[in-house]
């Protein structure tokens, strides 16, 4: 434990450049490369890691501080961290990855090599709500051929791993991740990331034509039933770090608003509009919020860490309410900015459409509500 207290320093310096550099990245959608290379310097990319494969073995709870951390400065940044996080987070307790390929995907010392699922597709959305992938795995004397295209890739511009879901050709086919190198022959990324925020996530779509891996590159294969339990472990990991970087980004419009209000001086007032109560109340509603929130996160991560009962379903109550809380806190700080919460000179809009793709990260609020309602129906 005694690195903890040296990597969360040396995030903090990081964060201050992440800042700087976040607008430009958010206004031309570029990708932050810099800031990746920045955090495999900083030993970041091997802090999930677990000891056994060389990493430093971070816990949930502080992969989240270094995710609020990171999604304060530059959340497009965080977002393909916690992808990369969410994998070694899960196999060092215990996800049944073939060692082999553990290996692999570990980053050696300063290296820059990320990892992310790709699961989404054009027709398909997103599995978690069913149906099969129509990205195809074809067994051949000399190895799996992949043929597919997958969308919402985050990181794909920087990934050295791509984790893809497909379903195999045969006639019952099943369902599995196979791991695949970036770069391959018939990989290409198709430039369609053009959103309204997390813009440099470089979330892109990522075409396979029939490409080439070899055969013990299969992560797990199952029956498609099999995959509709809920990986408990992996559930409740990305809701404290999703929710971990939605917080980060309304602490960053916290943090705007509390400087613009002090320094802010209507002529008609004659001081600052931190003086104003209305301004203290809405001030004290957004701090209450984010209490809330570092409450909730600590204590999911505090379960993760501690080997406490892990409930999915409260799991995803704890991501929506921490997203649905950071939503709220930046719309509360905009009735405070009139016009200047909206300019984009100022960072306040920014962190707003941030904070508004918080909703449509899996699962979605309808899908979390409905489960919890059938669970206490017992339906």
């Amino acid at each position: 434990m005694d690195a903890v207290p040296s990597i969360i320093d040396r995030v903090k310096l990081l964060t201050f450049g992440f800042a700087e550099r976040a607008p430009l990245h958010d206004r031309n959608g570029s990708f932050p490369f810099e800031n990746f290379r920045d955090l495999a310097d900083a030993g970041l990319l091997t802090f999930p890691v677990a000891r056994a494969f060389g990493g430093s073995g971070a816990s949930i709870g502080d992969a989240a501080r270094v995710i609020g951390l990171v999604g304060r400065a530059d959340p497009a940044t965080a977002l393909v961290l916690i992808m990369h996080y969410m994998h070694h987070l899960v196999i060092a307790r215990g996800n049944p990855w073939p060692e082999h390929l553990v290996r692999k995907i570990v980053p050696e010392p300063g290296e820059v090599a990320l990892i992310n699922t790709l699961r989404v597709e054009p027709d398909l959305g997103s599995p978690s709500r069913g149906g099969l992938p129509a990205t195809t795995a074809r067994q051949t004397p000399e190895g799996w051929r992949l043929t597919g295209r997958k969308t919402y890739s985050t990181g794909s511009p920087i990934l050295k791993w791509y984790s893809v879901l497909a379903k195999t050709d045969e006639a019952d086919p099943q369902v599995g991740l196979f791991l695949v190198p970036a770069g391959l022959a018939g990989i290409s990324i198709i430039e369609t990331w053009d959103h309204l925020g997390l813009r440099a996530s470089g979330s892109h779509d990522v075409l396979f034509a029939d490409v080439l891996i070899p055969h013990d590159h299969v992560i797990e294969l199952r029956m498609p039933a099999d995959w509709r339990k809920p990986d408990i472990l992996q559930s409740t990991i990305q809701a404290a770090l999703l929710g971990s970087l939605y917080d980060g980004v309304a602490r960053a419009a916290c943090d705007w608003l509390l400087d613009f209000l002090k320094s802010r001086v209507p002529s008609s007032l004659g001081a600052p509009l931190a003086t104003l109560p209305r301004a203290q109340e809405i001030v004290g509603g957004i701090e209450a919020k984010l209490s809330i929130n570092a409450r909730l996160i600590r204590g999911l991560a505090a379960d993760i860490d501690h080997g406490g009962d892990l409930d999915p379903v409260e799991a995803n109550i704890i991501k929506m309410t921490v997203t649905n809380n950071a939503v709220a806190a930046v719309e509360d700080a905009l009735t405070l900015t009139s016009n200047h919460g909206l300019t984009r000179a100022n960072p306040l809009e920014r962190h707003y459409r941030d904070v508004l793709c918080g909703r449509v990260h899996t699962p979605q609020d309808d899908s979390i509500r409905t489960i919890a309602g059938r669970r206490a129906l017992g339906i």
